[in-house]
């Protein structure tokens, strides 16, 4: 749907490295970085598109979101929404879904997002799409698209909900307010606050690139099960989910080590 910006833009404001850890794990590091405030304006959405893409192809072992500058991002470009019918307004939100929040919790490996800063609006929304949370002390998280009318339609407040239960979500969104990361952290919603968070993410990924990603992706599976269906429904998927990791060398090679060797010694190939 965004054809003709893609033509046209000159600068692409994510940048997408792949990395090795010491064991030679791959990992992808997306960054936000349009060299200012990282709003999502059409040529965000389309370069994340790009990005999401490519990590679907060719998935890594973990992957971090992370952003330069002073915040995450101060949100969506209003500009987006300018003019828009409501049959357009909906078959937005139904393409920013598909390109963005569904595929990033379909990767088969740890996602992990670090807010050293503001994150507003999609960057929230896209950060709750994601397994892990990590913030700096000063990050500050809200859902403000009530200053043009709008509720947060990328997946934010029923993923809010899902980690903070629905009252904390339905204040949040309503208020329109900024909450601070020792807020987000008490409510569930951030998983950890570091003060350097960048070098914490780094290492996090890391760990879990080194470690049994067919274990972690057979976890992401049950998870949405019980997302999409509850208890009864995860119960269903789990023996088929779990019982293939049998039929991994991960696994045996793990149970090998286990067996031989004492905990903690095994090596990971995500095979």
């Amino acid at each position: 749907m965004w054809q003709a910006d893609r033509m046209s833009a000159p600068r692409k404001p994510t940048r997408l490295e792949r990395i090795h850890t010491d064991a030679g794990a791959e990992v992808a590091v997306l960054t936000f970085d349009d060299g200012g405030l990282n709003l999502f304006d059409r040529a965000m959405f389309d370069a994340l598109t790009a990005d999401l893409d490519a990590l679907s192809a060719e998935p890594p072992r973990a992957v971090l979101l992370r952003a330069e500058g002073k915040v995450n991002s101060a949100g969506v470009d209003v500009h987006v929404f300018d003019g828009l019918t409501d049959e357009q307004g909906a078959e937005l939100w139904r393409t920013l879904f598909a390109e963005l929040i569904h595929q990033i919790e379909a990767l088969p490996c740890p996602v992990v997002y670090a807010a050293h800063g503001l994150t507003l609006t999609a960057a929230f929304e896209i950060a709750l799409a994601c397994d892990i949370i990590l913030a700096a002390p000063k990050a500050k998280f809200g859902l403000v698209e009530i200053v043009v009318g709008l509720t947060p339609s990328m997946g934010g407040p029923q993923r809010l909900a899902e980690r903070a239960g629905s009252g904390r979500a339905r204040e949040l969104v309503m208020t329109g307010g900024t909450y601070d990361a020792a807020t987000m952290l008490s409510w569930g919603v951030v998983n950890a606050v570091h003060e350097d968070v960048d070098t914490a993410a780094r290492e996090l990924v890391a760990r879990l690139a080194d470690g049994p990603t067919r274990a972690h992706a057979a976890t992401k599976r049950i998870v949405e099960a019980w997302r999409s269906g509850g208890v009864a429904h995860a119960d269903s998927v789990t023996p088929d989910v779990s019982g293939s990791l049998f039929g991994t060398e991960d696994l045996r090679g793990a149970v090998r080590s286990f067996l031989d060797e004492g905990p903690g010694k095994a090596r990971y190939a995500g095979r």
